[in-house]
């Protein structure tokens, strides 16, 4: 309590300790600030950690499951996105993946490198811009064998207005927009 707020209150205080306390008041508050930046700079560590920990494959249409639970295969075998079965599953790089046949998940486990999506299913648009953001399993196009997913139909028609540039911006970038 410093010598105006005990004035206030009625309080006395000895003679010569109103500095005494107002240098432990400022002591308090200077611990205590610290401790306070202490916790938020921990706190903020642990947000960055968490965030520099995204999965390789995108799961954040159908938690855990890759595509958002559609069968990469389809869009090759089939010309279409095509929702997976959930009883035809694989898990691969961490997560489940679907697939609307016995033969689609065959094909898959074969070769997944083949028909995986490019950047783990994130939007290609994004990953060539530097960041990330949730793949469609509706925004879809294969280029040069390759499946690649963007974060909706108007963002597509974007990244296709210079497919080669965008391709090779995305390729520059992935796999560091994870982090």
């Amino acid at each position: 309590m410093n010598a105006f707020s005990a004035k206030l209150s009625g309080i006395k205080t000895a003679p010569g300790s109103e500095g005494h306390d107002m240098h432990t008041h400022n002591r308090s508050f200077l611990i205590f600030a610290l401790l306070a930046a202490a916790f938020l700079g921990g706190s903020l560590l642990v947000a960055h950690q968490v965030q520099a920990a995204k999965s390789r494959v995108f799961t954040g249409i159908v938690k855990g499951v890759a595509v958002g639970g559609y069968d990469p295969v389809a869009y090759y075998a089939m010309g279409k996105a095509l929702k997976g079965n959930t009883e035809i599953t694989a898990e691969r790089d961490g997560v489940v993946w679907r697939f609307s046949t016995k033969e689609n998940r065959a094909a898959f486990l074969a070769d997944p490198e083949k028909f995986a999506p490019q950047y783990g299913g994130y939007c290609a648009w994004a990953v060539s811009q530097g960041y990330t953001a949730k793949g469609d399993p509706h925004a879809w196009k294969i280029v040069d064998g390759k499946l690649y997913l963007n974060y909706n139909r108007d963002v597509q028609e974007t990244w296709s207005s210079n497919i080669p540039a965008n391709i090779s911006k995305a390729d520059a970038n992935w796999p560091k927009v994870l982090n």
